[in-house]
């Protein structure tokens, strides 16, 4: 049985191979720019076994022993466009961070934030077989979970328990060997475009990796921004990245909703680049150094030097006020932050104990956003970069690295999900599942 249920038990098989064996690489394929971290795991200091179902990160179990950056080619929409160039820019990143690590990497763990997220959240219910709920009790609960149509075209990345219930008592984070006679569970489910994941793995493959894991960056993103108290309480993770901006919400500790708005700070630059007619590398340039969504009165004094490269002296040298720079940058600004607040109250944000928005990724950078966001997003919003993991190369620790971080938690304790547990395979569901799954066997 070749389907998506038995592909995503030898990614997590391959994981556990890697990891005793020592050392792993992290892939974050984005639109921007490819970061690989490779890690290692000590032998005394592995990841327990089943940790728990939806065990989030407590302390790092690895170390990094090497890190690099290059610029994202080949990729729109945080989606390959155009294969040869992904693969060049991949295998540019990962060759970098084994040559720091000084050691040879054949297993990888990616994450993606193209393919048009898709949230389902799904109850199921089972009756306890013996008096102690038990792994196959678990399972069955699970299996009892109507899939909906996901539609043709599109894949399962994600299916989390996100709450068990068990006779009265709900909440609970995992219910195995307590005593009760109902169980109940919630699962989220995430869906993607396939053809976005097919090219992602046939990409991997073309670079001579194995594909140990597979996440969404808006989630790995959450698990790295996010405060404890937040991951909790509830709260937004808001990824700015370059094609996308990725949303994750989450409660309990969980990714209970995600979601994501196509549009993000290469769209800024694209903006820069039209408006005063130069390059787009001159447009980043200028929006690195200059850029800011808050103007004052002293912009309409601070000129800038545009520069370029076309020959013509005078459309090369002349300069333009920080105060029109603003202008062109913030109406974009403002959309991206619009959309995020529309697919927020789609998703009842409001409704959640707690409304913190934390804003992360490298888009988050732009100067005066922290004072923008506020008045569309809602009083709660903070800027977040990677936390908890130590030891980390200085130019990995600012925001736009928290999906990378992420990755690096993620691989050291995943989050139980369907796969993990044996779900009986005469179940209307699991038929369901093999039925909305056919990619996996053309790459395996």
């Amino acid at each position: 049985m070749t389907d998506l249920y038995e592909a995503q038990r030898a990614m997590r098989a391959m994981r556990r191979a890697a990891m005793q064996r020592g050392v792993i690489a992290i892939l974050d394929v984005g639109t921007s720019k490819i970061a690989c971290l490779i890690l290692r795991f000590d032998g005394e200091a592995m990841a327990p076994e089943g940790d728990g179902i939806g065990s989030m990160a407590g302390q790092s179990q690895f170390r990094v022993i090497g890190a690099a950056t290059t610029r994202s080619r080949g990729v729109e929409l945080g989606e390959s466009c155009a294969i040869q160039e992904t693969e060049r820019a991949i295998r540019t990143a990962v060759q970098a961070a084994q040559k720091m690590a000084n050691v040879r990497v054949d297993h990888v763990i990616a994450c993606l934030s193209g393919g048009q997220p898709r949230s389902y959240g799904l109850a199921g219910i089972a009756l306890v077989e013996g008096e102690v709920v038990g792994e196959t009790d678990v399972a069955r609960a699970l299996a009892s979970c109507d899939i909906p149509d996901i539609g043709s075209g599109r894949e399962i990345l994600h299916a989390q328990p996100v709450n068990f219930a068990l006779d009265h008592r709900s909440g609970l984070i995992d219910p195995r060997d307590q005593i009760g006679q109902r169980l109940a569970c919630d699962l989220h489910m995430l869906t993607v475009d396939s053809a976005v994941l097919e090219n992602l793995i046939y990409c991997l493959k073309r670079c001579d990796l194995e594909l140990a894991g597979l996440a969404s960056s808006a989630y790995v993103s959450g698990v790295s921004a996010l405060v404890e108290d937040e991951q909790e309480l509830g709260a937004a993770c808001i990824d700015m990245g370059g094609g996308t901006t990725g949303i994750s919400i989450f409660m309990k500790k969980h990714m209970i909703f995600s979601d994501a708005v196509r549009l993000g700070g290469e769209h800024v630059t694209q903006d820069i680049s039209k408006g005063l007619q130069i390059s787009m590398a001159v447009a980043e340039r200028i929006k690195t150094f200059h850029g800011g969504v808050v103007a004052t009165g002293m912009d309409d004094r601070e000129m800038i030097e545009i520069g370029g490269e076309t020959g013509d002296w005078e459309h090369d040298r002349r300069s333009v006020s920080r105060a029109e720079l603003i202008g062109i940058m913030r109406p974009r600004v403002e959309e991206i932050l619009e959309e995020v607040r529309e697919r927020l109250d789609g998703a009842g944000f409001e409704y959640l104990p707690s409304q913190q928005i934390v804003l992360t990724g490298g888009a988050s950078q732009i100067p005066g956003l922290d004072g923008l966001a506020p008045k569309i997003l809602g009083q709660g919003v903070r800027i977040g970069r990677p936390l908890r993991v130590q030891g980390l190369p200085q130019a990995v620790t600012g925001s736009a690295f928290a999906g990378a971080v992420g990755l690096c938690l993620f691989a050291a304790h995943p989050q139980d999900e369907w796969w993990d547990f044996e779900i009986p395979a005469d179940h209307a569901a699991t038929r369901s599942f093999r039925r909305a799954v056919k990619w996996f066997k053309d790459n395996w």
